[in-house]
């Protein structure tokens, strides 16, 4: 490979001919070989705006000449427009735990594209940088990405998945289904109920959500280093935050104290534990539908979920559940960047969070994670599946527990001494109640109609 000589304050060091980085760059690539895997891209192309959106404001503040921040921002629009933008940055997300190596990997690429869009010298610290250090806008990065990718991708997903699961239940309104409480059978519900029910979680987790990003669009970039704002105009914050507001048409703005979100990570902590609220609330819409299409002829085999790929390569004929099956590693993986995020954010030592590059890499990940698998649940599983209508009814109207709804009438011991005696004979409660009581068998049919005691009351 062909290589150049590049200087920075350490000294000399040999980089890749064509790179567009520097000296530091490659100084984190040979410092930091432990995963190949750089930030997510979200980061980074939030991380370029956020460089926009300073040479912006630095020009504004007349803190660098126009010229100067016209060459930069054309290296920002012209790197968001590369295809190849990711070979560019291939800092390694296990680096110096501010995120350092990687503003710097990002400096040092715009300040070698402005340098030829303006014909002079821009430096990557006095003039990419100005204003700005990694310890601000690292976490403002985190923020910023979150904000975009949770209003761009996750909240219209998981909308996409409600809107989905409640239409479906409108459809299947009509079927009722042996209710279930520990594994075992209970009163019954009908299919509407059930899926409302999913709904009704995820519009509490859509609330969440919508409230919590109202907290990550407050931003820490103008605290520079320590939190005191030092080298960066006294408005720096507010010209900036106006700045990247009008790029990306979001409301951002500074955040209210500087010290609390250079040296925590308490909101990015409290947006993965909604994040994982999220999966929770994924994985048990996801076990419901693999428990309610189990079998089909040894399972519950209530409904069909669509066949999208053979099952087993030693089993013909086998079909497996397997969007619910990847949905629930996505939420068991969601849980999994939570607990690394809430370690990440325990390391606020002092004035600066140190493990800034894991919590943004996770953090994306997850909101992606669950993004993708929302559409994937609401398409390939919840709109396609089928209800085997003969399966329910078999179970149902022999459901001993369906005498729960003589209690008001014949009291709780007589009805469990009817459900035993159905159990035990394998009868239907119905046939056991018509010999037990003095009910006839039309109002029996009546009191324990499934239909009817979806409905609640006495």
């Amino acid at each position: 490979m062909k290589t150049r000589i590049e200087k920075d304050s350490m000294g000399e060091l040999s980089v890749p001919e064509n790179a567009l980085y520097g000296a530091q760059t490659q100084r984190a690539i040979n410092n930091f070989p432990i995963s190949g895997e750089p930030l997510p891209e979200a980061f980074i192309r939030a991380l370029i705006t956020l460089k926009s959106a300073a040479a912006r404001a630095n020009q504004s503040l007349e803190c660098i000449t126009p010229e100067m921040s016209i060459a930069i921002q054309a290296a920002c629009d012209e790197l968001l427009n590369d295809k190849a933008l990711m070979s560019h940055f291939p800092v390694d997300v296990f680096q110096t735990g501010s995120g350092t190596s990687t503003n710097m990997n990002a400096n040092e690429v715009i300040a070698t594209l402005a340098t030829r869009h303006l014909g002079e010298k821009v430096s990557p610290n006095d003039h990419v940088n100005y204003g700005q250090s990694s310890n601000d806008i690292i976490p403002t990065a985190i923020h910023v990405s979150a904000s975009i990718e949770l209003l761009g991708h996750l909240i219209p997903a998981i909308t996409h998945l409600k809107k989905t699961i409640e239409e479906k239940g409108d459809t299947l309104a009509g079927y009722t289904k042996t209710g279930r409480t520990h594994l075992m059978d209970a009163m019954p519900v009908r299919f509407d109920q059930t899926f409302h029910g999913w709904a009704a979680q995820l519009q509490d987790n859509l609330d969440n959500l919508r409230y919590i990003e109202g907290k990550i669009t407050q931003l820490a970039q103008g605290g520079t280093a320590v939190g005191t704002g030092i080298n960066a105009h006294p408005e720096f914050a507010a010209v900036f935050a106006k700045e990247l507001s009008d790029l990306t048409h979001i409301t951002f703005e500074p955040g209210k104290n500087f010290f609390a979100l250079i040296g925590s990570q308490d909101t990015a902590v409290a947006l993965s534990g909604q994040l994982k609220a999220v999966a929770v609330t994924y994985m048990k819409i996801a076990n419901d539908l693999r428990w309610m299409n189990s079998g089909p002829l040894a399972g519950l085999g209530e409904i069909t979920l669509q066949a999208l790929q053979p099952g087993s390569s030693i089993m013909p004929g086998k079909v497996n559940p397997v969007i619910p099956e990847a949905t629930a590693m996505v939420a068991a993986q969601v849980i999994g960047n939570d607990a690394a995020i809430t370690i990440g954010g325990q390391a606020g030592n002092f004035e600066l969070n140190v493990m800034l590059p894991m919590i943004a890499k996770n953090l994306l990940n997850s909101i992606k994670l669950l993004a993708n698998s929302a559409y994937l649940l609401a398409d390939n599983a919840i709109s396609t599946l089928t209800v085997n209508e003969d399966k329910l009814n078999d179970a149902l109207h022999r459901n001993p527990i369906l005498v729960t709804a003589l209690n008001p009438i014949i009291g709780y011991l007589k009805a469990a001494d009817i459900a035993k005696k159905a159990y035990k004979e394998g009868r239907p409660v119905v046939d056991v109640a018509e010999e037990d009581t003095d009910l006839s068998r039309e109002e029996l049919l009546a009191l324990l109609d499934p239909a009817k005691l979806t409905q609640g009351g006495i």
